[in-house]
């Protein structure tokens, strides 16, 4: 009873009515939704504080942002709206809220801005980003060998880490039952959101490879793309990513192999240069997971490379499965 008049009481008022709405659009900042509504961020963050006590809304601090997206108490199983919510339709059909109208044209304009705010950043750092590409084989080879290595099975609860633009969710989330992105940066965060963020089915998160905010079991597809030679701990990393995974479920890593580029240290800031296949067989080991036959993808001074991995029932010792890398 208490949490239904925590729901109604929060509820009791225009405007946390529109940021509801808006919230079931797209996750949102403090400043965009100040920006939407017309409102001054202070009073906008009260109504935010009321809606998020009463489980409505959630709030999450990426860099000095804080976003929002629909709590515990407004979402639906999957994809279907909560009881609330299809009450709160059924309550608002044929109203004609020219709230609603003012509304929906100015999130087009937030659309808009993240938008444009990618594609200036896109093209202030496109030289750096063409400048590795030309190493190796074109990344339409490399997706479409993503792609068939994932073939294999339903791709159900995708979770992308280091997901950055968010291609991978653009890629494969429409094909999964729901999709988490997880990136360290805030600003990659907010270049995937403006290409994603009107999904409801996609959700972006800033958070540590090595400290996922999931619980265990909450994936069956994990990808780790391009993400691996950052790592300072590519063991710890691989663990966390395994540790998400259902029985069954698949973490599929693609990076390059062991090369030679030592200026990709200074330059681009790479912690390794490369992994051989007995170097991610051992990771792959100690997570608990069955290494299948990488693919390779020559083209050019770098080697892409795809080690995809299957979660066991229980971990067999690694010297059973693999040589132990010194």
């Amino acid at each position: 009873m208490r949490t239904a008049l925590a729901i109604f009481r929060a509820l009791a008022d225009p405007t946390r009515l529109r940021i509801l709405a808006l919230l079931r659009s797209m996750e949102l900042s403090v400043g965009e939704l100040a920006q939407v509504l017309g409102q001054s961020q202070p009073r906008v963050s009260r109504h935010v504080k009321i809606l998020a006590d009463a489980g409505l809304a959630e709030r999450r601090k990426e860099g000095s942002w804080v976003f929002l997206g629909l709590g515990p108490a407004a979402r639906g199983p999957g994809s279907q709206d909560s009881a609330l919510l299809a009450a709160i339709d059924d309550w608002s059909a044929g109203d004609g809220d020219h709230w609603a109208v003012a509304d929906t044209a100015r999130l087009a304009a937030v659309r808009a801005d993240r938008v444009a705010a990618a594609e200036q950043y896109f093209a202030a750092h496109a030289a750096e980003w063409d400048a590795i590409r030309s190493l190796h084989v074109a990344e339409a080879q490399v997706e479409a060998a993503i792609a068939e290595a994932l073939g294999t099975g339903p791709v159900g609860r995708l979770v992308d880490i280091g997901t950055g633009t968010g291609r991978m969710i653009e890629l494969f989330g429409g094909d999964a039952t729901s999709a988490i992105g997880i990136d360290r940066s805030p600003e990659m965060l907010r270049f995937a959101r403006a290409k994603l963020g009107d999904n409801p089915q996609v959700e972006l998160r800033q958070a540590d490879m090595y400290a996922l905010p999931l619980a265990n079991g909450s994936a069956d597809t994990v990808i780790v793309h391009q993400v691996l030679h950052y790592a300072q701990q590519p063991g710890a990393a691989i663990s966390e990513a395994a540790r998400l995974l259902v029985p069954g479920g698949r973490l599929l890593i693609v990076d390059f192999a062991s090369h030679e580029r030592e200026d990709l240290r200074m330059q681009d800031a790479h912690a390794r240069l490369g992994f051989a296949d007995e170097q991610i067989g051992k990771w792959f080991a100690a997570a608990g997971l069955e290494l299948a036959r990488p693919v390779e993808l020559r083209g050019g001074e770098l080697t892409v490379k795809l080690w995809l991995g299957h979660r066991r029932e229980q971990a067999e010792p690694a010297e059973k499965l693999f040589k132990v890398v010194a």
